[in-house]
Formats: structure tokens, sequence, C-alpha cells
């Protein structure tokens, strides 16, 4: 009996990464993951033999779907794309090419190869003028998108491309479900470098964890009450999977949150106990000086009550569990195939 298939578009990402590992170890043996990317890898294949096969495929480049599966697919998952954080400089067109047009080619597989939805994130970033006037982001405000900074026309393509998959929900059946991503907190290799305006940067939890480790202070910037929702890579492969099975009647846009703000203040506190070393342990060191943090957390009522999806990791169990990934370093052979070996892991 042929296997249904799952197609994962970004698979190479550090979400596609994280929920093709999910979907490898939940999925019975009906099912068969096909993960892409733009580069040749023998990862999956060697860690998820017979669950998970590999195609390299550059969505912008539609030639190279032909080593796709065209038929048998039940899903697209599709986490390709261009972004600001993996963009050195600036480029308006490449986020054209890629979140537009390279969506387009995405879509165009799925209806052909008969796929019956498809899973697509989101930026935060089309709430953008939310920003500093609500704490609370619901599912379906009306978009507002940045029209100044490096993350402009990225929205703004990110934007098109959601309404293009929506058009192909209405013409061809295929039903859209979106996940609108603030930042996703997951252990990877420091080996990928980061950019923010087009320049190398660094996250500032990494960066935490970093100083924790080694025993330094942290500083704690801002009102120290203000903070974000925390989400945990894996409540994000919770919703993706939630996603793939809902009754396609509860299609959309959903939020991917825990439903609750977590304090600047709290966040370091977390970050000190789970990760401070030394003695005596890291202090906090507030410097209300400088800016605030974006003020914000996501509500997810809406995936509560249609997918049943419930938050597991809260500031705690999200930074004990990244410890252990940190420990394990379970993808480290991913990261050396792909990036070499001579990076240091942390």
């Amino acid at each position: 009996m042929d296997k249904k298939k799952i197609v994962v578009f970004g698979a190479t990402g550090t979400l596609g990464l994280y929920t093709t590992d999910h979907l490898a170890s939940e999925l019975s043996d009906e099912w068969e993951v096909v993960a892409t990317g733009r580069h040749p890898v023998a990862f999956f294949g060697a860690r998820y033999p017979g669950k998970v096969s590999y195609a390299q495929v550059d969505i912008d480049d539609e030639s190279t779907f032909g080593s796709l599966p065209d038929e048998g697919v039940y899903a697209v998952v599709h986490f390709a794309g261009a972004l600001p954080a993996y963009m050195e400089g600036y480029d308006p067109r490449a986020y054209v090419q890629s979140n537009v047009m390279g969506t387009l080619n995405v879509l165009e597989y799925a209806r052909r190869s008969g796929a019956t939805r498809i899973i697509y994130t989101q930026t935060i970033s089309d709430y953008d003028g939310y920003f500093n006037e609500l704490t609370e982001l619901m599912d379906d405000m009306p978009r507002r998108v940045p029209l100044t900074g490096d993350h402009s026309v990225y929205a703004i393509t990110k934007c098109a491309a959601e309404d293009i998959c929506r058009n192909y929900e209405r013409e061809y059946g295929i039903a859209f479900f979106g996940l609108r991503l603030p930042n996703i907190y997951c252990y990877m290799p420091e080996i990928k470098t980061l950019y923010h305006d087009g320049k190398p940067a660094t996250s500032s939890y990494r960066l935490m964890i970093k100083r924790a480790l080694e025993g330094r202070d942290l500083e704690v910037w801002g009102d120290p009450e203000k903070g974000m929702d925390l989400i945990y890579v894996k409540d994000f492969c919770q919703m993706a999977w939630r996603e793939l099975f809902a009754d396609p009647g509860v299609s959309g846009m959903y939020n991917v949150g825990t439903g609750s703000m977590t304090s600047l203040d709290t966040l370091v506190s977390t970050i000190i106990d789970v990760f401070g070393a030394g003695d005596p342990a890291p202090k906090k060191d507030y410097r209300p000086e400088m800016h605030d943090c974006v003020n914000y957390f996501m509500n997810v009522d809406k995936a509560r009550r249609n997918l049943g999806y419930e938050p597991k990791f809260g500031p705690r169990e999200l930074f004990e569990d990244y410890k252990t990934e940190m420990a394990l370093n379970r993808f480290s052979d991913f990261f050396v195939e792909r990036y070499g070996d001579s990076a240091a892991y942390c």
C-alpha cells in the first residue's frame, strides 16, 4: 500500500527541522514525510529511515520540483522563504521572488499533487502597527504592516502569499491553515549568522543564556514588568500537528502563543535559575534607561476552541527543556553536515 505523504518545504530551517522530527516521531508507518531544502542533505534519510525522505528543492525554481511525489500527497507544510533574520544587506526582490512567486510554485505543486491542505507560516510583523498600542493580540485583526524598515517588504510579501493561499483554498479546495509567528524559542547551535537591518546580530535570549552559563550578570532593560509571549518550538510543533489533522471547516489563521505574557524580569530570573553558573550565581542588573521590550502576548482562544491546542511549556518548562536539548544536541549531525564542524556548539 502506498504511503500517505506530507511534504515539508523548508525542512532545513530551524522550525522545519523540529517539525520534521515531530512528524517522524508521531506518525504511523502508513505515512511518509518528504523533507525539502535548497542544499543536498543526507541527515534526514539517515536519521529517520523509512519515515523521512529528502528532496533538494528550491521554491524559487519550479523546475526543481520534479523530484517530489506527484500523487498521494495529503498535505503541504510551507515554511520556506526569505526572511530578514537570514538576509545580509537588503534585497526586496528576494522577498518578492521567494515569498510570493515561491509560494505560488508551492501552491501549484499542492494542486497538481492532490494535497488537501497547506500549513503556512505568517509573520507577526503583519500586526506591527498594534505594538505599543495593544498588549493582547487576537487572531483575525485587520493587518497593520510596517511601511518602513527591514521588515516592511518582507511583511507585505508574506501577506500577499497568505492571500494567494486563500485564493487556492477557494478555487481548488486546498484548506488553508496559517500560523502567525512571534519569536519561537528553540535550541540550535550558534553557527547560523542572524541579521538585524541586514547586519550581523545576536539573539537576546541566546546571549543571556550564554552569559548565565559563564556566571556573568544579566541586564534587565527598560521597564522590567513589560514582557512578551514566550513560545517554545515544541508548542509550535504541537499546533502545526493539530492544523494538519483539523477539520477543514476550521481553516484560517491562528496565533502561535501561550495566551499569557511573561515579564522581562521573570524571563531573566528564569534564565539565571536554569543556566546560572558560579558562586555566587549571576545577578540582575537593572537598566531602566534602556529601551523597553515589545510588550505583547498572543491570544490563543481560537486555537484552543477549534484545534484543541493547549500550550505545555511555561517559562520554567521551556528553559529546562532547552537545557536538555543543549545536552542532547540531537541535530548535531545535521548542522555539521550543513555548516561544517568548525563551529562551536553552545
